[in-house]
């Protein structure tokens, strides 16, 4: 079985946008505010979006299952305050949920947060609970810049963040580190701020401690890890200036890395440098790269390609397709056992 751990709800159907819209506009002009029952989709317009483009990728590349979560730019935390966060990521979560009920077989939930710039983290709460207990989330998105490029938030490791990361321990499920939209215009979206954050997170706890106050709690550090595995030995470096154990001790019983690096001698570096248990299979299709690679005639993003051809052997890249996942995400395991896989 293939495991794609890193999916988002890019292709939703335009009426989520331009309900968005109307939200966005509603921060201004209170009178263009819509209600959540303004927006309607219906199932067929859920299967529709689904059928023809990512489960239609996915059997076309042979993923079996996708853990689904919001599109990453449209969490714009940055956008209002944090009722607007919380209403747009209900809704989102719920498409979410409801694609995840239509195709039972091949997504699982994961669910956004309703960040906002200078406000407790403990806020989320509801929302995550809501997730985890009425729509079967399976794992959080965690933005560690809800400003948009301007990284106003603490680390990490600061303990603003703990009560989420007590809940995440309670329910035994893991966050991918994902930042959303850059409003920086220094920075793109997508080939700058999410690989910045990627690697900014990376450090970020290499400089504390937090797996000692949170033995059990699992993070996800998308994008191949950003600059982590290319840099290993400038962070073992660093590791060691700041009386920091071997990474391997310090963070690889709690951080992974995904699969979303986009070309052969990418992957070929990752699962060289970092240790196979530590790498989870994902494409992030349908996302920030779709075209084709004229240098191999397939997407970019078909990412499977890359992991098969990297010369695993059999028992690893098992782990790297689906039994890394499993691990990593302990409620996907117990669906996927319940379903009789």
């Amino acid at each position: 079985m293939i495991i794609d751990c890193h999916g988002h709800y890019t292709i939703a159907p335009p009426a989520l946008e331009a309900w968005r819209d109307r939200q966005i506009a509603g921060i201004d002009d209170p009178s263009q505010a819509p209600s959540p029952g303004d927006l309607r989709i219906g199932d067929d317009e859920l299967r529709e979006s689904i059928e023809a483009n990512q489960l239609r990728l996915m059997d076309e590349r042979g993923i079996d299952l996708t853990v689904f979560s919001p599109r990453a730019s449209f969490m714009a935390h940055h956008l209002g305050d944090f009722a607007v966060s919380a209403q747009w990521a209900a809704i989102c979560n719920e498409l979410c949920h409801r694609v995840a009920t239509l195709f039972p077989d091949r997504f699982a939930t994961a669910a956004m947060l309703p960040q906002s710039p200078g406000v407790d983290p403990a806020t989320c709460l509801p929302e995550l609970v809501r997730s985890v207990e009425e729509l079967d989330a399976v794992a959080i998105n965690l933005n560690p810049d809800p400003s948009g490029g301007h990284w106003t938030a603490p680390p990490l490791t600061d303990r603003s963040w703990y009560p989420i990361y007590e809940k995440l321990a309670e329910y035994d499920i893991p966050a991918m580190i994902h930042v959303s939209t850059s409003c920086n215009p220094a920075f793109h979206t997508t080939g700058a701020h999410y690989l910045n954050a990627d690697t900014t997170a990376f450090m970020q706890l290499i400089q504390g401690d937090l797996f000692a106050d949170f033995p059990t709690l699992k993070f996800v550090i998308p994008h191949g890890g950003g600059a982590a595995p290319y840099h290993w030995g400038r962070f073992r470096g660093l590791a060691m200036a700041l009386r920091k154990p071997e990474l391997e001790e310090h963070l690889l019983h709690n951080v992974f890395f995904d699969t979303c690096v986009y070309h052969q001698p990418g992957i070929d570096l990752l699962l060289d440098v970092i240790p196979t248990k530590n790498v989870l299979f994902a494409s992030e299709m349908i996302g920030a790269v779709r075209d084709i690679d004229p240098r191999t005639g397939h997407h970019f993003d078909d990412t499977r390609r890359y992991v098969t051809a990297a010369g695993l052997a059999e028992a690893d890249l098992a782990a790297v397709l689906s039994g890394n996942a499993r691990t990593v995400y302990p409620r996907l395991d117990a669906l996927l056992t319940k379903q009789g896989r």
